[in-house]
């Protein structure tokens, strides 16, 4: 089991008890490594290019990156309750009498106050708020990853329609072709014109085809060109028209190793976690506080003699809260109910990562069969096109056969590219459900300052050490005190 103290302090009775036992294993798993960019499974250069831009120019990950320092700037900022707050004072004074002399008083000096932190109200605040940072920066992880996914899903759908074209241009030229023999057939008075005009239906369903796949690649260059935070306008993009193999099945692994490889899993945690210390500073709150306070000043009538007499001050006040009509015991009830809330969360996360890495791996499993009866369907597709052609020339079959062979053989073709293009779909879902060891930070740098935890409290390190350490989930029955 494992439990977060809610007291902020050893010894308290735990505020929620969090169950860890083992999930079962995945229904199905490869033998090939998940690679740590995994969208460089597909070893295709020019997808690897329109990611690396992706990861470069988009405006949503550069806004995830401005939200990490938000939030490290309201860590430090809660931090800062950790020291003493010290104050400069000066002050001149002159006063002109009618009646005498005037007189002058000019004073200089420092005022100091601190809070002693006797029950870990602060620290647990300041150790919330870093977690939040690091759940902010595992935000940013997410939203890089959905990126990459997402520029994936767009090239390969780009391939696939401009495959679609190809086809429908063959298509195109096979059906003309066709309307020319029935045309001089007709000609000939060989065949009725009902036979003609249905051919030159053909040939402009078709063409209509070609037109609806057209305007879906215009569509899918503007998306591909907003994912780089390039203007729409100036999408141009030659992806070709030949999908890719698709890779041998990654690994899964065991369902536990999710927990520290998804970033939005560890998001959730640390989200815990932070509502964890805020419900510890709660409790810490109806305890008694120390209050220190001391002034060192000096003073005088004129500026030359400030500094000849100091004037030194020290004071301390213990302030024990006595009635507050529940507002303290409510505010601990609220933090206990958001750690329920932030548990909740974070097991529904856990849950629909499991059913994300299974749903890809049914529909992966289910579109390969799919696709090889798509195949078969349109290869007796193609062989009873023949036959009735075959036998429409010798007059032993009518027309209408003739062409709805042709039309079911045409989107059978069709068909086939699409699922191939759902497959390659399918196990980029896969990749992004098991989220591999993705760090956006080797692609796109984060401009944050390193910061290390040391005894809980982080502090700045020098410029050129390892990035922010990411919090790991603990170990089973492990306890965070």
């Amino acid at each position: 089991m494992l439990q977060l103290l809610g007291s902020g302090c050893a010894g308290k009775e735990s505020a929620v008890t969090l169950p860890t036992q083992a999930p079962p294993p995945f229904s199905e798993s490869g033998e090939a490594p998940l690679r740590e960019f995994w969208w460089t499974t597909f070893d295709d250069p020019e997808l690897d290019q329109q990611v690396d831009i992706a990861l470069r120019g988009n405006f949503d990950l550069e806004g995830a990156l401005q939200r990490i320092l938000q939030a490290q700037s309201v860590a430090r900022r809660e931090a800062s309750d950790l020291w003493p707050d010290v104050d400069g004072v000066a002050s001149a004074e002159s006063n002109v009498r009618t009646d005498g002399p005037n007189t002058a008083r000019w004073v200089l000096g420092l005022d100091a106050s601190y809070q002693v932190d006797l029950w870990g109200e602060i620290g647990s605040r300041v150790d919330a708020q870093w977690l939040r940072a690091s759940a902010t920066e595992a935000d940013f992880n997410v939203v890089a990853l959905t990126l990459s996914a997402d520029v994936a899903r767009t090239w390969y759908a780009l391939i696939e329609a401009n495959a679609q074209i190809e086809l429908l241009d063959e298509q195109i030229r096979t059906n003309l072709t066709g309307l020319e023999i029935q045309e001089a057939r007709f000609g000939l008075g060989q065949i009725r014109s009902a036979d003609v005009l249905r051919q030159r239906q053909l040939v402009e369903a078709t063409r209509e085809q070609r037109v609806v796949v057209t305007s879906r690649i215009e569509v899918l260059e503007h998306l591909l060109a907003v994912l780089q935070g390039v203007p729409p306008q100036e999408a141009s993009f030659s992806p070709g028209a030949q999908l890719p193999m698709l890779p041998p099945l990654p690994e899964t692994g065991l369902p536990s190793e999710l927990l520290n490889r998804r970033p939005d899993i560890r998001r959730e945690f640390l989200a815990l976690w932070a509502a964890d210390r805020d419900l510890a500073s709660a409790v810490s709150a109806q305890y008694p506080r120390l209050n220190l306070a001391g002034s060192i000043t000096t003073a005088a009538e004129s500026p030359e003699n400030l500094f000849r007499e100091w004037y030194l001050s020290v004071a301390g006040q213990l302030i024990a809260p006595l009635i507050d009509g529940g507002e303290r015991r409510a505010e601990v009830n609220r933090n206990m109910a958001t750690v329920r809330l932030r548990f909740t969360e974070f097991s529904q996360t856990v849950l629909i990562a499991y059913q994300e890495v299974e749903d890809a791996l049914t529909r992966e499993r289910y579109q390969r069969q799919r696709i090889e009866k798509l195949e078969a369907q349109a290869k007796l597709a193609h062989q009873a096109s023949i036959q009735l052609r075959e036998q429409y020339l010798i007059g032993e079959t009518e027309y209408l056969d003739v062409l709805s062979s042709m039309q079911q053989e045409q989107s059978l073709q069709r068909t086939v590219l699409s699922a191939r293009l759902n497959l390659i779909l399918n196990r980029i879902a896969l990749y992004l459900a098991l989220a591999g060891d993705f760090d956006p930070q080797q692609a796109y740098p984060l401009a944050n300052i390193p910061l290390e935890y040391v005894d809980g409290v982080p502090i700045e390190i020098i410029e050129d050490a390892p990035p922010a350490i990411i919090l790991e989930l603990p170990e089973e029955n492990e306890i965070d005190e």
